[in-house]
């Protein structure tokens, strides 16, 4: 028997061998030598292989983590902004007729009751003229219907006095007839004395008739006249408001714009363009949309508890990137939701005694409002799954937590949770791709504190 050179024993056996009856044995060589060797470290691989009890497990992951911090912050807003007027008064003629003249200057303050233009005043101070002399004629036409009233009155009394005479003289001789009667066997042809006919009592009651129907009559003309005198006097009136309607005057303080007419144009009241409009500047609005969401917010809180301050500060950042120096309050919220943006026009005043401010101006409105025990965590502990914001939760046994949360406004490099956390709670702000929902973690003892805002 041999050794090959892979390390292959060999057993050869000649004649002699097996006659003598014995083997013959070969020394292996140098590279057989390395074969065994080999072989014997194949072996005790295989045996580590089988044996997989004997692996140590892998080391918890090291994550770095920030406590869920509870404190009050001020929240600022801004949005852009257009300045209003407080009252803005579109000045149009009242009356139609030529424009004679301008007297104001454009883009200058004006107060209220300056004149601004003057309609040629000739017509309508004819048609007032006309007027008055209507009512100086209805006014006579009155007094002559009142005299003849009078007179008709007169008349009347006189008739009822002629009928009463004529009534007694009735009585009187109706008791003469009733005497007569008792002679008249006697006295047959006896004619009655201071007797008055029947006939003449009849004319009186119809005279008397005959003047109340003319008392009636008088009295339906002083109507007819006072109806008159009326007529006379609206007429009178109105010539006179026409008139002084040739001037237009200015209905409030503010500042005139340009004229939108020319001297020699015909205007009216039914014309498109204002003759120009003058606006209260002082104070002035700043109005500015707001989101659907935000209104509601604010809505919800005032409804919740309504002593919650609602004339919030505002601050106005103009055009030129410069801080309007006077603060503003919140003034109001609109009725309604623009159903194509999606906003709500909001309104805040700012004084403004200079008239720095101008209506239609650009700028930007600022509030700041503080919000109370917010819940904060750094922006970088928050991932972004699949629309859902998560944050990885290190519970007391550092086991990991993959907890979905609501997140508000962003406050520097702070995020504002409203739902999901509790104060105190540690959230993963390193590491956290590396961990997985009940996974133990190790907590690097090095975590820095995260920056929090001003109180």
């Amino acid at each position: 028997m041999r050794w090959t050179t892979g390390g292959i024993r060999e057993t050869s056996l000649s004649i002699d061998d097996t006659v003598r009856g014995r083997t013959r044995w070969r020394e292996p060589t140098v590279m057989g030598w390395r074969g065994i060797v080999l072989m014997l470290g194949l072996v005790g691989l295989a045996a580590g292989c089988r044996d997989t009890s004997a692996v140590a497990p892998p080391p918890p992951p090291v994550v770095k983590v920030e406590a869920v911090v509870e404190k009050d912050v001020p929240i600022t807003s801004e949005w852009v902004g257009t300045l209003v007027g407080y009252i803005n008064a579109q000045i149009r003629a009242r009356v139609s007729g030529h424009l004679i003249s301008q007297d104001y200057r454009e883009g200058s303050l004006v107060k209220s009751g300056d004149l601004l233009f003057q309609v040629d005043p000739r017509p309508f101070q004819t048609a007032m003229d006309q007027a008055e002399a209507r009512l100086a004629l209805a006014e006579s036409q009155l007094s002559q219907a009142k005299a003849q009233v009078t007179a008709s009155q007169a008349q009347v009394e006189q008739a009822l006095a002629k009928v009463v005479q004529d009534e007694a003289q009735v009585k009187r001789a109706e008791a003469t007839q009733r005497q007569t009667e008792l002679d008249v066997a006697r006295y047959t042809p006896l004619a009655q004395r201071g007797s008055v006919s029947q006939q003449e009592l009849d004319n009186a009651v119809q005279s008397n008739l005959a003047n109340l129907a003319t008392v009636a009559a008088s009295r339906a003309a002083v109507q007819n006249s006072q109806a008159s005198v009326s007529q006379s006097r609206a007429a009178l009136a109105e010539a006179r408001l026409n008139l002084g309607y040739t001037r237009v005057l200015s209905p409030i303080n503010g500042v005139a714009g340009f004229r939108g007419a020319n001297i020699g144009d015909f205007v009216g009241p039914s014309d498109p363009t204002p003759l120009t409009t003058v606006s209260q500047s002082d104070p002035i609005y700043a109005e500015f949309p707001i989101s659907e969401q935000r209104a509601l917010a604010v809505l919800r809180r005032w409804d919740a508890d309504p002593s919650a301050p609602r004339n919030i500060d505002l601050e106005l950042i103009l055009a030129d990137g410069s801080t309007y120096p006077a603060k503003g309050k919140a003034a109001a919220l609109d009725r309604q939701v623009d159903v194509q943006t999606g906003t709500v026009l909001a309104r805040g005043v700012f004084p403004n005694p200079g008239s720095v401010l101008r209506p239609g101006q650009y700028a930007k409105v600022r509030a700041e409002n503080i919000r109370k025990d917010a819940l904060l965590i750094p922006q970088r502990a928050v991932n972004d799954v699949q629309g859902i914001h998560q944050v990885a939760v290190v519970r007391p046994d550092d086991t990991v937590e993959l907890r979905p949360v609501k997140t508000d406004e962003r406050i520097g490099s702070l995020w504002i949770v409203t739902q999901g956390l509790k104060a105190g709670e540690r959230v993963v702000v390193e590491g956290g791709d590396r961990v997985r929902a009940g996974q133990r973690v190790k907590v690097d003892a090095s975590t820095p504190s995260a920056p929090m805002p001003p109180k």
